[in-house]
């Protein structure tokens, strides 16, 4: 192999592995029917002037399979955390106990089971999109080199074939995840 061009492998890999990250982040929000304080992660809530995450105002907890509860820390901030869950589009009804807001997770019916396995695979494609830019930077980036001389042929196909074997990996980590969120929110 020629010394003079080195592709960037690792910093391939840590774009892809984000990728996989904010596809883990995007699941963990979607509601399966039982309770998880990750579910809350992208609610703000417009606190002293700016929006702030739902967790820096209160304390999130799941006390049970199929409720999660907020302690909110300010007891004027509990109007306004409570409006940020009912606007989230969750479709969980709070309920008001002093500053303790309680969300109870209903059953989900079939139709909206559906409905959450679709969502996730749209999800998992933006996922394997993301993977597969970050596989045409690492081609353009070969193919820039082969051009300028840098690299020869056989080198130019030894790194395509390495950034197609990273690409194939995430991508099949992707379709992993999603078939075991789908499975999750089907289970009833």
């Amino acid at each position: 192999m020629s010394d003079e061009f080195m592709l960037d492998t690792d910093d391939l890999e840590r774009r892809m592995d984000g990728a996989m990250a904010a596809l883990r982040t995007e699941f963990a929000s979607l509601r399966t029917g039982r309770a998880s304080a990750s579910m809350l992660e992208p609610i703000m809530v417009d606190a002293y002037g700016a929006t702030t995450p739902i967790n820096q105002v209160g304390t999130v907890n799941v006390p049970e399979s199929r409720m999660v509860t907020v302690n909110v820390w300010d007891k004027s901030l509990v109007s306004k955390v409570e409006k940020a869950i009912r606007e989230s589009g969750l479709g969980i009804n709070p309920q008001l106990n002093g500053t303790i807001i309680m969300l109870p997770i209903p059953e989900l019916n079939e139709e909206r089971r559906r409905e959450l396995t679709k969502v996730a695979g749209q999800y998992a494609e933006s996922a394997r999109v993301a993977i597969r830019n970050v596989r045409r930077d690492g081609m353009d980036q070969i193919k820039k080199a082969k051009s300028d001389g840098t690299v020869s042929e056989d080198d130019q196909k030894f790194w395509e074939t390495e950034v197609q074997e990273l690409t194939d990996n995430h991508v099949a980590a992707v379709d992993a995840a999603l078939e075991t969120k789908q499975a999750e929110i089907m289970q009833v």
